[in-house]
């Protein structure tokens, strides 16, 4: 599913509110994950999982093509741990 298709079904199941305002919605949780998450925090949706960020350090790597070896730099990347509830939807519990 793409943001769209979301915003689609959201605006099919709450016909008494407009698609653009169920976009905005959807748009501003997005903004809000991801401006916590720069500022270095957790966000956890409860049943669904939390996002958080990890360090990955700075290593020497190797270009798979030639196989010369290159410099990595430490970088920052997103991480989510799927919550229970989904991980047992997932394998066909109903939780």
């Amino acid at each position: 599913m793409i943001r769209s298709e979301l915003i689609q079904k959201l605006s099919e199941e709450n016909p008494h509110l407009y698609q653009r305002d169920v976009e905005r919605i959807v748009n501003a949780i997005f903004e809000e994950i991801i401006d916590a998450l720069a500022d270095g925090n957790r966000v956890e949706l409860r049943g669904f999982g939390a996002f958080s960020v990890k360090k990955r350090d700075a290593r020497v790597g190797r270009n798979p093509r030639t196989g010369e070896s290159v410099s990595v730099e430490e970088k920052h990347v997103p991480f989510f741990k799927a919550g229970k509830l989904l991980r047992d939807r997932l394998n066909g519990h109903d939780g």
